[in-house]
């Protein structure tokens, strides 16, 4: 369903204001939630997060007081949205638990954005973070299973595959290449605009995830591998916030954030199955139309412009969760081995068209000097099981060593790399996990 988020009647700000019992609220079940459930709710509290923080800095930059109130008062409500999602994890949801579902939102949400982009350099630039994130899910995988003996699937679900993708060691870059080129504010879709945001959300709090919880292991291995991710989370961060043109004005970023927020609700609400969390989706998404009417009214007032001519008339599926194997595993096939040029183009190339002074090289040569801590990960699993922790199908998992020897680079590698030898030598099926 579709509709104009700007005609709508939405819930007056006065209120929505709840009291303590429902803003807390209450957990879903670990043992029995979908995997989907939870990944939207992972993605709606970094959302939430992303439009607390934008307020705050845009409140230390306005002189107006009618802005400043109301900026306020729509973040107070906001704040109170972001309890609720986020107190919607349950207590015996480990944190590598929840690291496993923070990375299936990263790829199966990546992937789905990919491919419902109408820009064609945002769209590269999705499926070339697409495959970090789905080798991180793996890396992390590879722990859950050793250190608290979780089958990832349990979180999984299986409908998001485990396997490598672009090794993770090759994912530290001077973070200068990792810079996009903006859309032009003026051509750009208004579903262009909502895709980065969401997206943008997510990688920011997955990214504060990680630095916030990484250190709460005891294993040095894994307390490393989170710091190694961390980093890498930092980098996507810079890739898809300069997807944004700079020029948009401070009240033209609050309106297209409350359109996305719209339209995040929206989906929720239309794809939830638990109908105690879609209730909670539908009084949200009510409260976002009344926010986003409000900053549409400060856009026309301030800057005498009509919203519509930003967000259009209809909202759109900006974050739909499906199983997404197939694409993910068209795109390993055909970038496994894709690295940014670093050019003044912002483009993007093959391992060996690389230039010798590649930027990254003198990176990853520091950083990953004495090892990676995601090639530990595959050791740590090689060890006790002399197999790593994967599950996907033997369509994709028959040409592994081809695509591992496609992805690694033999100019930079961290000494304890896996092979190609060491994953051929590895028991087959060993770890095929199912749920």
């Amino acid at each position: 369903m579709t509709f104009n988020p700007l005609k709508e009647k939405g819930i007056p700000l006065d209120k929505q204001l709840r009291n303590w019992e429902k803003i807390a609220g209450y957990p879903y079940k670990r043992e029995s939630v979908d995997c989907y459930t939870r990944t939207r709710q992972i993605l709606m509290n970094g959302i939430e997060i992303e439009g607390w923080n934008f307020k705050h800095n845009l409140l230390r930059m306005t002189t107006d007081s009618e802005i400043k109130k109301l900026v306020a008062d729509t973040r107070h409500i906001e704040t109170t949205q972001q309890i609720t999602v986020n107190w919607l994890t349950p207590f015996n949801q480990s944190v590598l638990d929840t690291t496993l579902g923070y990375e299936q939102v990263a790829v199966d949400l990546t992937a789905w954005l990919a491919q419902n982009e109408p820009d064609e350099y945002v769209k590269e630039t999705y499926d070339f973070g697409l495959l970090e994130d789905f080798d991180h899910l793996y890396r992390y995988s590879q722990f859950a299973y050793m250190v608290e003996g979780t089958n990832p699937n349990e979180i999984l679900h299986n409908k998001t595959d485990v396997m490598f993708a672009r090794p993770t060691q090759y994912h530290h870059n001077d973070n200068k290449i990792r810079m996009r080129k903006g859309y032009d504010k003026n051509t750009a879709s208004p579903q262009t605009k909502a895709n980065i945001l969401t997206l943008l959300a997510g990688e920011q709090q997955t990214h504060n995830f990680y630095a916030e919880h990484g250190f709460m292991y005891g294993s040095d291995d894994l307390r490393r591998l989170y710091a190694e991710i961390c980093d890498v989370e930092e980098e996507h961060v810079t890739m898809y916030e300069t997807l944004i043109d700079p020029t948009e004005t401070p009240l033209e970023k609050l309106l297209l954030r409350e359109f996305m927020e719209v339209c995040c609700y929206q989906n929720c609400y239309n794809d939830e199955i638990d109908p105690k969390i879609k209730l909670i989706w539908e009084e949200f998404l009510a409260m976002e139309i009344e926010h986003l009417q409000i900053a549409g009214k400060l856009l026309q007032k301030f800057e005498k412009r009509d919203p519509e001519e930003i967000i259009g008339t209809e909202v759109f599926d900006t974050c739909h969760f499906e199983v997404q194997k197939k694409y993910v595993n068209s795109i390993i096939e055909s970038e496994v081995d894709k690295r940014l040029d670093g050019r003044e183009d912002m483009g993007y190339c093959k391992i060996d068209e690389l230039d010798d002074n590649w930027p990254s090289y003198k990176v990853q040569e520091i950083v990953s000097g004495e090892g990676a801590p995601s090639e530990t990960s595959v050791r740590v699993s090689a060890a006790a099981l002399n197999s790593d922790v994967y599950s996907a199908d033997n369509s994709i998992i028959k040409d592994r060593e081809k695509l591992i020897q496609r992805a690694l680079e033999l100019k930079v590698q961290a000494p304890n790399t896996v092979s190609v030898d060491e994953y051929s030598s590895f028991e087959k099926n060993k770890c095929f996990i199912k749920k």
